[in-house]
């Protein structure tokens, strides 16, 4: 086979799941890293395996189905969908082995140092055994129901993501039997030993020795854990559908019922019992993960809530400043200013203040939201339901087809029908992406218009834990364009044209490559150029050949790209003048910018949306210019510079899809999370 270079056509650009392996490797190098408290390890583990259940449900399931379509085109990267497949497989096994050795040989053994102990049931005393036991009859053995797996008339259906055990009995016939039992999960994983004590066993591992209890009078020859993650890309018929609603109901039943993508199991299960639940799933080697170690590392989720000072990072609270912990103190200093604001960093309680204020002041008449994820517990909505309860005019678009968050919007939108609210579900044929507020209030000077508009969702628990961007201004050209949009989006309005406002799918694709296309004539010019971009993944074509004719033209081109990246930078005459780095630290970098230098006057946008196919042609996206020059220096060289110095938490990307930590010198430490939360946005705008 020819080696393929950088120069030809399907090397241009790096494969979006292999980039997207390469995130979650960096996920788990956050779980190596010793810098790390140990507590917050595990969580990284945690996160590394939930990230990669996801990626099967939806990115390999997706592949699957190519492929038994027969489906032969390949990616922009020149791979069909089965040589994506055996690149996933490759990648996949040993970065899961790196993981169990990691919890094995050092994390375990770091837990025991700090008196955290997961014992083995064989290990303890008699005395604790009996204790187990007793826990066992009473509380595990009446969950828990074992279902014969083979031969039966009927596999028994295995849910997603669920853990169980498969135990061979021998009844004297000398034929092969099969039972499976499903580890409960309405009770605790790791069960607590002693109250005083960091003591635990786990669930399965105290039902693996009483499989006994379950099967009376047959003797049990074998047991072992096994998982299985099923395909949840359930696909929405939308524009067949003619009720949405029930479309989306239908969606969640569906889901749990996919076609099984992956199986996971012990390397210490025999080849026949492999094989065996390999036939009953449908699956092929390349589809079983053989895993030395603990199989479900969702169980770190509970490990890390143990209250261990020193094990786990310094409680962070967000900077509120004064004159935004009020409504009247808000709408005040956003009449005279754009605020904005830079999450967890900065409190998210103002976004929540401007929604309150929808129900507790008398001076607002109405507000308009959109909803994707915000939560099963949500302020914000019981905001909107208290302003509608009272009577205010109240219109939400909720989107049903928010993945995994159908249930709980479907839950919110039935509620605020009920309280009175407008509520809209957008489009059939595409998503609602927007992150959009806006609250109407009369004043002297008449109806004036407040609009919140973010890079993240409405949900107070993620702005804790996520790194988003979100500006506060009553600039008319603004609002108004927002109120545009929300006609676009709950009536039948055409609006082709706005004032401000950058809106997929009408006109963001063009005003980002127009950009691009005026720094690459700039630089041509001799005029100055400079793009810094801050994205969660690069994946679009025509976008990334736009930087690359810029930095052909010589524009400098700096990419903080948290996850998928499929730009090559760095290669000679192609992309030599882009640098990509990515940020992975204790906050999930989401935060979305797109700078551009404009000779001397920049344009800088924040709002939701990536460089994907689908942000730009799929969904309904809205990027906000930030026109304030001390907001725009601030986004410059407070936030997107400070990134990219970043030397502790941050990787290089080459260009040949590899990424490498960057190495701080001696006292030259710039961790750029740790930077943001010493200096608040919101108090740098007040003491300047």
């Amino acid at each position: 086979m020819t080696k393929k270079t950088p120069e030809q056509p399907n090397s241009r650009y790096i494969n979006r799941e292999l980039s997207w392996l390469a995130f979650n490797e960096r996920v788990l190098a956050e779980a190596e890293n010793a810098a790390n408290p140990l507590l917050e390890r595990l969580k990284f583990l945690a996160i590394f395996e939930s990230n990669l259940d996801e990626f099967y449900m939806v990115r390999v399931s997706g592949l699957i189905e190519q492929f038994d379509a027969g489906v032969l085109t390949t990616t922009v990267d020149g791979l069909s969908p089965n040589e994506q497949l055996e690149q996933i497989s490759k990648r996949v096994g040993p970065l899961r082995t790196k993981a169990c050795r990691l919890f094995s040989e050092e994390l375990e053994p770091a837990l025991h140092r700090n008196a955290i102990h997961v014992r083995k049931y064989a290990e303890l005393a008699e005395a604790k055994q009996d204790e187990l036991d007793a826990y066992f009859r009473s509380q595990v053995f009446p969950l828990c129901t074992p279902l014969v797996l083979f031969p039966a008339v009927s596999v028994p259906f295995i849910s997603n993501r669920s853990l169980n055990i498969v135990i061979q009995l021998d009844i004297g016939d000398g034929e092969l039997h099969l039972a499976r039992i499903k580890i409960p999960t309405v009770i605790p994983r790791a069960i607590r030993l002693t109250p005083k004590r960091n003591d635990f066993v786990l669930l399965e591992d105290l039902i693996l020795n009483n499989l006994d209890a379950f099967f009376p009078g047959v003797k049990v020859v074998q047991a072992h854990i096994f998982r299985v993650v099923r395909d949840a890309d359930v696909e929405i018929r939308e524009i067949e559908a003619v009720d949405l609603i029930s479309t989306i109901e239908e969606t969640i039943r569906l889901r749990r019922f996919g076609d099984p993508v992956l199986l996971e199991v012990p390397t210490s299960m025999p080849p026949l019992l492999r094989n065996t639940l390999m036939g009953l799933l449908q699956l092929d080697e390349d589809d079983v993960l053989q895993i030395e170690g603990l199989i479900g590392m969702d169980v770190f989720w509970e490990l890390a809530r143990i209250d261990k000072p020193g094990l786990r990072f310094d409680a962070h609270v967000p900077y509120l400043q004064e004159q935004l912990s009020t409504a009247a103190g808000l709408f005040e200093t956003v009449s005279q200013r754009d605020i904005l604001l830079h999450h967890p960093y900065d409190s998210f309680r103002p976004v929540e203040t401007l929604i309150d204020s929808a129900s507790s002041d008398p001076q607002v008449f109405g507000i308009k939201q959109t909803l994707y994820r915000v939560g099963s517990e949500s302020p914000i909505v019981e905001s909107l339901l208290a302003a509608a309860e009272s009577g205010k005019q109240v219109a939400a678009m909720v989107e049903l087809k928010a993945r995994f968050d159908e249930s709980n919007n479907l839950v919110w939108a039935r509620a605020l029908e009920r309280a009175g609210a407008h509520v809209t579900y957008g489009f059939t044929e595409m998503k609602t992406h927007a992150k959009l507020c806006l609250v109407v209030r009369r004043e002297k000077q008449g109806l004036v218009s407040y609009a919140h508009i973010g890079t993240g969702n409405y949900n107070p628990a993620t702005s804790r834990n996520y790194t988003d961007l979100g500006l506060l201004t009553s600039d008319p050209a603004i609002t108004q364009d927002i109120s545009e949009l929300f006609n676009y989006l709950t009536g039948i309005s055409q609006q082709r044209d706005y004032r401000k406002l950058l809106v997929a799918p009408v006109n963001l694709r063009e005003g980002i490559l127009e950009r691009i296309r005026r720094e690459t004539e700039n630089q041509r010019a001799g005029i100055p150029s400079r793009i810094i971009w801050k994205l969660n993944s690069l994946v679009d074509p025509e976008v990334i050949e736009e930087l690359y004719v810029a930095s052909q033209a010589g524009v400098k081109v700096e990419l903080i790209i948290r996850g998928i990246c499929c730009l090559r930078p760095g290669v000679k005459k192609m992309s030599e003048n882009i640098s990509v780095v990515s940020v992975v630290g204790r906050f999930l970098e989401h935060s979305r910018v797109y700078y551009f230098e404009n000779g001397g006057k920049p344009e800088v946008y924040i709002g939701s949306a990536d460089a994907m196919r689908r942000n730009l042609d799929r969904r309904v996206e809205v990027l906000v210019p930030v026109e304030n020059r001390k907001l725009q220096q601030h986004i410059r060289v407070h936030i997107l510079e400070t990134c990219l110095k970043d030397n502790v938490q941050a990787w290089n990307l080459d260009a040949s899809g590899k990424y490498t930590r960057r190495k701080a010198p001696k006292d030259k430490a710039v961790h750029s999370q740790n930077w943001f939360m010493s200096r608040p946005t919101s108090k740098t705008q007040f003491s300047s």
